[in-house]
């Protein structure tokens, strides 16, 4: 069962990146890790570098996809972002942490990008 679940989320990370690459993004990093947590995709576009969460789901039965980015896994991917940020050489304007909500019914699927939304 876990194989299937990641798959599918597997397959909504693929659609968020196809998605902000369609919208001027240009995708430099999937399932960033570290020991502090996951960033899904980080992205950039102009000056601006996005940190996002891919929310993947088959219904609304408990909400919509991006009502499960918590609190504390808002905090986990901060801790993340800022992790990322050290190790890198280059300077950005600004950052954004993004949210990509699929919901994939009945084959097809509908996203929502949330920009900077928390």
């Amino acid at each position: 069962m876990a194989d299937g679940r990641s798959s599918f989320g597997r397959r909504g990370e693929d659609v968020a990146c196809a998605f902000l690459e369609r919208h001027g993004y240009k995708v430099v990093a999937r399932n960033y890790r570290c020991r502090w947590g996951e960033i899904d995709v980080i992205a950039v576009k102009g000056g601006t570098l996005a940190f996002v969460e891919v929310k993947t789901r088959r219904s609304l039965k408990f909400g919509t996809p991006g009502m499960a980015v918590t609190y504390a896994k808002q905090q986990k991917i901060r801790t993340t972002a800022l992790h990322y940020l050290q190790q890198q050489q280059k300077g950005y304007n600004s950052i954004s942490f993004d949210v990509i909500e699929i919901l994939a019914d009945g084959g097809r699927a509908k996203l929502r990008h949330l920009p900077n939304c928390f």
